[in-house]
């Protein structure tokens, strides 16, 4: 009978935990994929690689909310079966208040795992794998963005403007290419974008190639030339960030830095040096020990099972519980600043949900007998 109301009240807050993290992660991703939309609109890529690199970010958000959900799934569940008196079938089937406290840690632990097996692969792999989409991209909508008497600077390296834009036809056409080699200077009465299978050209007519690289001035007319715009690279980051990069290699990294003492070396695609100690801090703190806190949420929201529905002090105490379960969440966004501060600092903060959660779990024994 306990394993059967047990793996009842496991299901219900599991349940709600998918509908909640879900309903958050869908809105959290619906605001972002708004701003992704000058992948598009400012760096020229195509609507595929916004969908798919939109889409790959979704695991990150719901990492991300992933502890502030567990607590409103749990709060919630709890607080409803103590309204509804159903608390009561646990007290009549012979469980203590400390052995229901220890099965929902027993089961924040399964969660604990999910985070972290989530924060530790899951979510490197799919940011990198969404900075793919934009290394691998062409520059689909480039040519839609060209617009008359507008400076266009969206491709690295390359600034055009022109006076007339009809469909695809240009008139009065000026072009800087601030290659570091060899700038130059293109002045066009006309031209043109042609595409041959996935590449654009820029068709240029009856104009002038001003060469001024290496303090040397050259010119020289032309009737025809093409500028391949498949050989310019887009403006949008596409080198891996360290929330992209393997946790493997980043541990590797802050190894080097911390205890062989190395100034600079690559790993992987990871360029590792002291200047980046601090983010590297943060984002392996962020994976391996910021899931710790789902313990100490689960055993703050166990709180609310202390007075009965009927208690008068039962509503102040929901308050204070919900109050103390949000001050935690952000508690531990909070932390991820300050695990780099110092190594004092960054002991301190790893240590943060581990000790609090065994002062609170003792006080909650201790309130236990003083309830009953």
């Amino acid at each position: 009978m306990k394993k059967i109301i047990f793996n009842n009240l496991f299901k219900e807050i599991v349940l709600f935990f998918i509908a909640c993290s879900i309903t958050l992660t869908l809105i959290v991703w619906i605001l972002q994929a708004v701003n992704f939309l000058d992948i598009v609109s400012e760096d020229g890529h195509s609507l595929s690689t916004y969908f798919m690199y939109s889409f790959m970010n979704i695991p990150k958000i719901f990492n991300k909310l992933l502890l502030l959900s567990f607590f409103l799934s749990l709060f919630y569940i709890l607080t409803v079966y103590e309204d509804r008196n159903q608390t009561l079938i646990f007290w009549i089937n012979g469980i203590s208040k400390s052995q229901f406290l220890n099965s929902l840690i027993y089961l924040s632990f399964l969660f604990l795992i999910f985070s972290f097996f989530l924060s530790f692969f899951i979510v490197p792999f799919t940011q990198d794998k969404a900075r793919s989409f934009i290394r691998s991209s062409s520059l689909d909508f480039f040519p839609s963005l060209i617009k008359p008497k507008k400076f266009i600077d969206t491709v690295e390296n390359l600034t055009i403007f022109l006076d007339e834009k009809n469909k695809n036809s240009l008139k009065n056409i000026i072009i800087k290419d601030s290659n570091a080699s060899n700038s130059q200077l293109i002045i066009a009465k006309q031209g043109f974008i042609s595409s041959n299978e996935d590449k654009k050209f820029l068709n240029l007519n009856e104009g002038i190639i001003i060469n001024y690289g290496n303090q040397n001035l050259t010119s020289f007319n032309f009737e025809k030339t093409r500028l391949n715009l498949s050989n310019y690279s887009t403006k949008t980051t596409v080198t891996p960030k360290i929330q992209e990069t393997k946790s493997k290699t980043i541990i590797k990294c802050i190894k080097l830095l911390y205890f062989d003492n190395q100034m600079i070396k690559k790993i992987e695609n990871l360029k590792c040096q002291k200047n980046i100690l601090k983010n590297l801090t943060q984002e392996i703190y962020k994976r391996v020990f910021l899931p710790f806190y789902i313990p100490l949420i689960c055993i703050i929201s166990c709180f609310v099972i202390l007075k009965s529905s009927s208690h008068s002090g039962y509503r102040a105490l929901k308050y204070k519980v919900f109050l103390l379960g949000i001050f935690f969440v952000i508690l531990a966004q909070i932390s991820i600043n300050l695990v780099s501060l110092s190594s004092f600092f960054g002991i301190a903060t790893i240590l943060i949900p581990i000790v609090i959660s065994t002062i609170v779990y003792f006080f909650f024994m201790i309130k236990m007998k003083g309830e009953s």
